[in-house]
C-alpha cells in the first residue's frame, strides 16, 4: 500500500500525496502611488514549521524582518517578483498584480501541484490554483508570501527614499497619504510614480 503524508494547514487539509506540493501566493502594493507591485510565492517545508506566520499586516515591521530571513532560510523553496510602473500604467493594476504574481509562482524552483491565492482572483497558471479570500490570514503560506512581498516592497521604498528624500517613501512607503500629496504637488511626480492613478495624473495635469 502507497504512504500518504498528510499535513494541516488551519482547517484545510492537504493529502500530501495526491496534492503534492502547495505554493500560497500573495502580493504588496497595489494601492501606494508609486513603485512596482510585488508578489511572491511560497512552498513550505511540513517538516520544518515557521511558528508565528501571519498576515504582514498584522506584525510589526521588526517582526515581518525576522520572519522573512526564516522564510527564504526555511521554506522548500520561494520566490518574489514584480510588475513594473510602466507595466501598471500600461495594463492596469489589476493586471499588472496577475502578472506579478504568475511570474512568482514561475520563479520557484519546485513546480507546485496546486497554488493558492489570497483574494478573490486568480492569475494564469497552469497549474491548480484556488483564489481564498483572506487567505493571508487563514493559510500559513499566503501569510509567509505576504511578508515576503511586503518586506521586499518597504526595502524598495527605503532604497528610493535616497533617491529622491523630497517625497517620504521610507515613512509612506509610497501610500498617499498628506505628506505625499504635498510632496506631489510641490515637486512633481518622479520617475516611479504611477501615471495612470487619478492622484498622480491630477498633479500632472
Amino acid at each position: 500500500m502507497q504512504s500518504r503524508r498528510y499535513f494541516q494547514t488551519d482547517q484545510i487539509a492537504f493529502d500530501w500525496g495526491k496534492a503534492g506540493l502547495v505554493a500560497g501566493v500573495d502580493e504588496a502594493g497595489r494601492g501606494p502611488l508609486a513603485g512596482p507591485v510585488v508578489a511572491a510565492a511560497v512552498i513550505l517545508d511540513i517538516r520544518n514549521p515557521i511558528d508565528g506566520l501571519a498576515d504582514s499586516k498584522t506584525l510589526t515591521a521588526l517582526r515581518r524582518e525576522k520572519l522573512f530571513d526564516q522564510i527564504c532560510a526555511r521554506s522548500l523553496c520561494c520566490s518574489i517578483a514584480s510588475a513594473s510602473v510602466e507595466e501598471i500604467d500600461r495594463l492596469n493594476i489589476l493586471q499588472a498584480t496577475m502578472l506579478a504574481m504568475r511570474r512568482a509562482v514561475l520563479g520557484l524552483r519546485f513546480s507546485p501541484m496546486k497554488v493558492l491565492v489570497d483574494g478573490n482572483r486568480l492569475p494564469v497558471l497552469e497549474v491548480l490554483a484556488e483564489a481564498i479570500v483572506r487567505g493571508d490570514a487563514l493559510i500559513p503560506s499566503i501569510s509567509a508570501a505576504s511578508i515576503l512581498a511586503k518586506v521586499h516592497r518597504d526595502r524598495w521604498c527605503a532604497e528610493l527614499h535616497i533617491q529622491f528624500p523630497q517625497y517620504g517613501f521610507a515613512a509612506h512607503k509610497g501610500y498617499g497619504t498628506e505628506q505625499h500629496m504635498a510632496a506631489l504637488r510641490q515637486h512633481g511626480a518622479c520617475p516611479e510614480h504611477r501615471r495612470s492613478f487619478a492622484p498622480v495624473a491630477e498633479v500632472l495635469r
